[in-house]
C-alpha cells in the first residue's frame, strides 16, 4: 500500500489481549519500506523503493505515538532520508535508481567500519552499501564477476585477531548464475568482506 509504512508492536504483559500497534506511515519523497534492522538507540533502518536509506527515530515524534489521534501521518518529524548513491531517473532526480532489498545495522563492528552502522544491499553496485558518519561507502565485487545481493550478516570469529578475524558474509541472490560471466554450471556465491583498517595493514 503506497507510500509504505512501518508498524511497531508493542505486545503488552498478556498478549493478544495487551497489544498496542503504533504505524507510521513513510512520508514523500520516501516510499515503499522493504527489509530493515534496528539499531542500538531503537532508530529503524529501512531499504526503500524510492532509492533512499530510510532511518526511523520514534524519539523525534512531536504529537501522539499511540490512540485516535495517531493515524500514520503523525510523525514525518521522525523520518529522515539518505540518498542512495547512484543516477536518478529523468523524472526523480532526488532519488536514486539503486533498488535495495534489505538493510542491516552492524551494531558489533563486525565489519570494521565502526559499530551501529546501517548497510544495505548493492543491488545494482554488486556489493553492499554501508553508511559511515552520514557518507556512503560502498563494498563492491569487481567486475567481471558480476554479483546480484540479496541479504547478509557479519560475524566475529576471532575477536582478539584484529580485522582478520571478522567480517560480512554476502550471497549472491541472483535467480539465473548461469548467465554470469563462465556461464553454464556456474553456481551462486557467497563473499567474505573484510576491512583493513588501512591498506597496508597485515
Amino acid at each position: 500500500q503506497f507510500p509504505g509504512k512501518l508498524v511497531r508492536l508493542d505486545p503488552g504483559d498478556n498478549p493478544p489481549e495487551t497489544a498496542l500497534a503504533e504505524q507510521y506511515n513513510i512520508p514523500l519523497p520516501g516510499f515503499h519500506s522493504r527489509g530493515a534492522d534496528i539499531d542500538r538507540n531503537g532508530v529503524i533502518w529501512a531499504s526503500l523503493g524510492s532509492g533512499h536509506l530510510g532511518e526511523f527515530d520514534r524519539r523525534k515524534c512531536e504529537g501522539p505515538l499511540n490512540g485516535p489521534e495517531a493515524t500514520g501521518d503523525h510523525c514525518p518529524e521522525g523520518w529522515t532520508f539518505h540518498r542512495y548513491p547512484g543516477p536518478g531517473f529523468p523524472e526523480r532526480p532526488e532519488s536514486s535508481i539503486e533498488s535495495s532489498y534489505y538493510s542491516w545495522v552492524d551494531q558489533h563492528n563486525t565489519a570494521g567500519l565502526g559499530e551501529n552502522v546501517p548497510m544495505s544491499t548493492a543491488n545494482l553496485y554488486d556489493g553492499v552499501h554501508a553508511l559511515v558518519d552520514g557518507e556512503w561507502v560502498t563494498m563492491r565485487i569487481p567486475y567481471p564477476l558480476g554479483f546480484y545481493s540479496k541479504g547478509f550478516d557479519g560475524r566475529i570469529d576471532d575477536p582478539d585477531a584484529g580485522w582478520k578475524g571478522r567480517g560480512l558474509w554476502v550471497p549472491s541472490g541472483d535467480r539465473t548464475p548461469w548467465m554470469m560471466e563462465g556461464g553454464l554450471g556456474n553456481r551462486p556465491l557467497v563473499v567474505h568482506f573484510q576491512v583493513r583498517p588501512d591498506p597496508l595493514a597485515k
